[in-house]
Order: C-alpha cells, then structure tokens, then sequence
C-alpha cells in the first residue's frame, strides 16, 4: 500500500522511466502529474480542491513579463544567423590567423564566441559555422576530429555566454536577476574560451600536421583591407552587445539596468534588423523563416513549463520537495558534496533531457537546497549552465554532434568536402572538448571566484569597529567628565541641581 511520505520518489522514477520511452516531455510531465494528483486526491492526501488551482497556477506563471524575453532573443538571433554576419566574420578572421598553426580553430573558437554573444542559439551557429569552415579545414589538411570537435564545441558556447536563453530561465527559476545571471557568466565564458584556445595551441605545438597553417596563396586579403573587414564585423557585434546587455545591466562594471530584459530584447531585434540591413540580406523570406523559427521555440518552452508546473504542483503536494531537501541535505562533504552530487546528476541526466526540460524540472527542485546550504544562486545557476553546456556535445547524444552529423553529409553531397565524415571521427573528436568543458565545471566549482568576480560587491558592516561618540554639549555643567567625579563631588553636583530645579519652580509660581 502506498504512502504519501514514499510516494515521491515513485513519481520521480515514473518521470525517468517516460523520458526513456522517448514520449515528447511536456505532455509526458502533464500526464504524469495529473494522473498522480488525482491518485492522491483518491488515497485522501490532499483534497480535490488541490487540483482547481491548477489553471489558476498555469495563467500565473504565463503572467511573467520575464518570458516575454524569450521570442524576442530567439528572434534576435534568428536574424543574426541568416544575415550573412557568420560569413564575414569566419572569412575576415580566418585570413587574419590562417598562417599561424590552428589559426583557423583559433578564428572558429573566436567567431563562435562573438556570434554566442548575440544570437545565443546552438543550432544555427553550429550549422553556420560548419557550412562555412568545416570545408576550409579539410581543404587545408586540418585533422578531421579536431575539425568537427571544435565546430561542436564553439557553438555550444553560445549557452553560457550572454545573452544566453538559458540564463534567462535559469534567473526566473532561481528568483534573481538576469542581470546578475549575466555578469556572473561571464568569468566562466571567457575561461572556457581561453581553454579552447590552449588547447589548440599547444595541439600546434605537439601535433602540427593536425592543425597547418594556411598557405599565403590562399590569401585573398591582406594589411588595412583585412582589418577593415574584420572591424567591419567585429565593431557592429559589439555596438549591438554593448546596447542589449548593457541596459539591463548584464555587464561587468554595470551596477544599474535602465532597461528590463524583455525592453532590452526588443532592442536586440531592432538591431538585428539594422546589421541585416548593413549586410544587405534583409527579406521578408529572412524576416518569415526568423518568426517561425522564434514561434516554434517559443511554443515548445511554454507547453515544458506548462508541462513542468502540473508536475511540480502534485510533486511538492506529496512532500517531493521535502523528500529532496532531506536526501541532499545530508550528503556528505557539506556545499561542495552537495555540488559534486549534483554536476554528476545534471551531466548524466542531460544525456535524455534537453537544457529547457532541466532547468524547468529540476532547477525548481535544487534551488531551495542550495539556498538552504548557503550557496550563492547566482553561482549555483551559472555552475549548472556550464554543465549543461555537455549536453550538446555528449556522444552519441549531443544535439551538436547531430547538427554536424547533418551538415558533414550535406556538404558531401554537394562536392563541397572531397570525402564523407565518419561518425566516428565525429564522436571521437568531441571527447576531448567535452573533459575540457567538465574541467571548468570543477574549476568553478572550487573557485567560485570565477563567477563573483563581475558580481557587485554587496557593502558588509563591522559591527565590532563601530564607535558612537556623543556631542559635546554646550553647558559648562555638561562638560564635567561624570565618569571622573568624586562621591564630594557628585553631591554637591545634585545639590546645585536641586536648587536650579526650585528657583526655576518658584519663578514659575
């Protein structure tokens, strides 16, 4: 016979079981959540009116103006990503570091990080980026694991640099700022960029033939009009971060927003538009495929977190959220056992679960444990999104690796890469950006540093080192230090006193 107080794992083990299954999450969650709500309506756990709050719950979280932020950068980078930008900004960087070793890993790793920055979606930069380089590199004699690992890799930054959707979520779900999510980002991006970039340095180092440089024939451009082309990428990029992220506060040295984040989405798009009108790709074919793409993200986020609140709801009704308070209160290893426990969990379950469906489903569990433990959210959410990050690129599993797969044999079939790309070599060539990415997660986890560092400092009081000293009073009477006055001395104070008191009472009368 069940009982409420083991029900929840039974819930969350139905949950594991459906995702399995491969059934679409949002209506599995639903499903779920609604068959056990009215099972422990019928055990007599809670009453039926539990259940009517449900679409009163559902229109409250659809009531977030937050959300609202959701189609306007997704729209925003849709623009971004057919508005020939990627193109320019690969070409112009390539040439720029092609004779070096690695120079064009050097370009994607760079591009990816800039484009991350304004589109803040994985599919299109992926594909993007391996239209146009994957075909260079092999032409140029790049070993082809390193090739397709490092297309994977550069456009799963796009999750942890802002404006990342992810952190969108990650701070509604955690109850802060998007601000704060933004600029605690930050420190981990430009470190994983800075990895990558070791990575492929010392690959040069060790293995040339892997990463050559680019012949100067193949050069077409040189001196003032590279750099030109370059900045003529770079400095619009730039100007737009500058205009989003900045007015709401989002980057390092910011301490105020004059802007919300949906405000500052609608922005973006205007300026999506602009450099798509500055490159000279602006359609309203671009403009269409942008909206449907933007349609269907947004429609899939809001069926999950519909999906996720029925869940939820039931969950925490059956004591869920007290069932995981107290298995992970008590792990051993206090704040940084709690962390390992949990990276391991996310890293596993990100292998079946999409970053949208974790940060909805098991973000809500998490959060108020690690309030608990006195860990910093801001931390705690920016340490999950790099962890998340691997979900993009876990063989065979990783979206990425997919989106590659995809591209590889597209671009065969067009004769644009003289041989096919195994999977094998694609698989094989994302480990090794994987462990890099699993190496910032342990970076971040012992030093938190790397994410505060960009935080606003909050103003902490010494109460022990404050010193009230009291005004010196005017009267000469006053002035007497009291502390030093003998037992003659303070009697005839109080006699002196007593008679001011009665010549005044007199005076009076």
């Amino acid at each position: 016979m069940f009982q409420m107080e083991n029900f929840p794992p039974y819930m969350f083990g139905g949950l594991i079981l459906m995702m399995l299954i491969g059934f679409p999450v949002a209506f599995s969650l639903a499903s779920l959540g609604l068959a056990c709500g009215f099972f422990a309506i019928q055990m007599g756990w809670f009453p039926s009116g539990f259940m009517a709050n449900l679409p009163l719950n559902v229109f409250g979280i659809l009531a977030n103006d937050l959300l609202l932020a959701i189609p306007f950068f997704t729209f925003m980078g849709a623009i971004l990503e057919k508005c020939g930008l990627a193109e320019d900004m690969l070409d112009s960087m390539g040439q720029l570091f092609g004779p070096v070793r690695g120079g064009l890993g050097y370009s994607v790793i760079i591009v990816g990080f800039i484009l991350g920055a304004i589109t803040g979606t994985v599919a299109g930069q992926v594909i993007a980026m391996a239209l146009i380089s994957l075909p260079v590199m092999i032409r140029y004699g790049y070993n082809m694991r390193y090739a397709t690992g490092v297309l994977a890799a550069s456009g799963t930054i796009t999750q942890l640099v802002p404006p990342s959707l992810v952190l969108i979520v990650m701070a509604d779900q955690l109850g802060r700022s998007v601000g704060d999510m933004y600029k605690g980002a930050w420190g981990p991006s430009i470190l994983q960029v800075l990895i990558f970039v070791l990575y492929t340095f010392f690959l040069g180092v060790f293995k040339p033939s892997h990463v050559p440089g680019v012949p100067a024939s193949a050069r077409t451009l040189q001196g003032w009009r590279l750099w030109l082309k370059c900045l003529r990428g770079i400095i619009p990029s730039a100007l737009l971060i500058f205009a989003v992220l900045g007015s709401m506060g989002g980057l390092p040295g910011m301490d105020s927003a004059i802007a919300t984040p949906t405000e500052a989405g609608a922005m973006g798009c205007m300026g999506a538009l602009f450099l798509a009108i500055i490159h000279g790709r602006l359609s309203k074919s671009l403009i269409w495929e942008a909206m449907h793409s933007t349609m269907r993200l947004t429609a899939m986020v809001v069926f999950i977190l519909i999906g996720s609140r029925v869940f939820s709801m039931v969950f925490q009704g059956v004591e869920g959220g007290r069932w995981v308070e107290d298995m992970l209160s008590n792990l051993p290893g206090g704040q940084i056992g709690f962390l390992i426990v949990v990276n391991i969990f996310i890293f596993f379950l990100a292998f079946f679960l999409d970053f949208f469906e974790i940060a909805f489903i098991i973000l809500p569990l998490l959060g108020p444990v690690a309030n608990k433990l006195g860990i910093d959210l801001i931390w705690f959410g920016v340490l999950l999104c790099v962890n998340m990050q691997t979900s993009f690129m876990h063989p065979p599993f990783g979206f990425a690796l997919f989106y590659l797969r995809g591209i590889a044999d597209t671009l065969f079939k067009e004769a644009r890469i003289p041989r096919p790309v195994l999977s094998r070599d694609i698989y094989l060539g994302a480990l090794p950006w994987v462990l890099m990415q699993l190496l910032l997660v342990v970076i971040v986890i012992f030093v938190p540093e790397t994410v505060t560092v960009f935080l606003t400092k909050e103003a902490t009081i010494d109460l022990d080192s404050v010193k009230i000293e009291m005004p010196h009073s005017n009267d000469d009477s006053n002035s007497i230090n009291e502390s030093a006055l003998t037992p003659e001395q303070e009697k005839a104070r109080a006699e002196e006193e007593q008679k001011r008191i009665n010549d005044m009472f007199n005076r009076n009368k």
